[in-house]
C-alpha cells in the first residue's frame, strides 16, 4: 500500500483538476458510506477492477464484491457517519497518490452491553489511476490513529 504522499508542486490547470477530481473519488466514497448506497455501479465509478480495499481488520481485492463487502461492514451499524479532511493529491501524470484523516462516528444498534458509540480517528492513503472511464481508486487503505467505545463483536 502507499504510505508516504507528500503534496506535488502543481504545474498548470490540469493538475489542479486532476488532483480535484482525485480527492473527490474520497469523498464520495465517504458519503455513499453513511448514505448506504453502496451497489456495483458506485464501485465502479469510484475503484479500477483490480483495486485493494484495506482496514485495520479486513480487506477485499477486486472489483467483484467490494460492494456487498462494504454494505455487509455498514450494517454492522444502526448509522454511520465519516468525516473526511482535505486530501492532499500529488498527480504524476496517469497515477496520483492521496492521503487525508478521517473521523468516524459509528452508532451501535440499540440494545447489547456495549457503549452506544464506537469512534475512529483514521488516515487514508492511497491510488489512483487515470483510466478511459476516468480516475478511479486502487488502492485504498485506513491506519487507525485512535479508537473510542467498543467496535462490533466478530460474527
Amino acid at each position: 500500500m502507499t504510505s508516504n504522499h507528500s503534496p506535488a508542486v502543481a504545474t498548470g490547470t490540469a493538475d489542479f483538476t486532476d488532483a480535484a477530481r482525485v480527492a473527490g473519488l474520497l469523498d464520495r466514497y465517504l458519503i455513499a458510506l453513511d448514505d448506504e448506497e453502496l451497489d456495483d455501479a458506485w464501485a465502479r465509478s469510484l475503484f479500477t477492477d483490480e483495486a485493494v480495499v484495506a482496514f485495520p481488520m479486513s480487506r477485499h481485492e477486486g472489483l467483484a464484491g467490494l460492494a456487498e463487502y462494504h454494505h455487509a461492514s455498514i450494517a454492522a451499524f444502526a448509522q454511520t457517519q465519516h468525516l473526511g479532511s482535505p486530501a492532499v493529491v500529488s498527480v504524476e501524470g496517469d497515477r496520483a497518490v492521496f492521503r487525508a484523516n478521517v473521523l468516524t462516528t459509528h452508532v451501535h444498534h440499540p440494545g447489547g452491553d456495549r457503549p452506544p458509540l464506537f469512534r475512529a480517528g483514521t488516515l487514508a492513503s492511497g491510488e489512483a489511476h487515470r483510466t478511459p472511464a476516468g480516475w478511479r481508486m486502487s488502492e485504498l487503505s485506513f491506519r487507525i490513529v485512535f479508537t473510542e467505545g467498543e467496535p462490533p463483536k466478530p460474527a
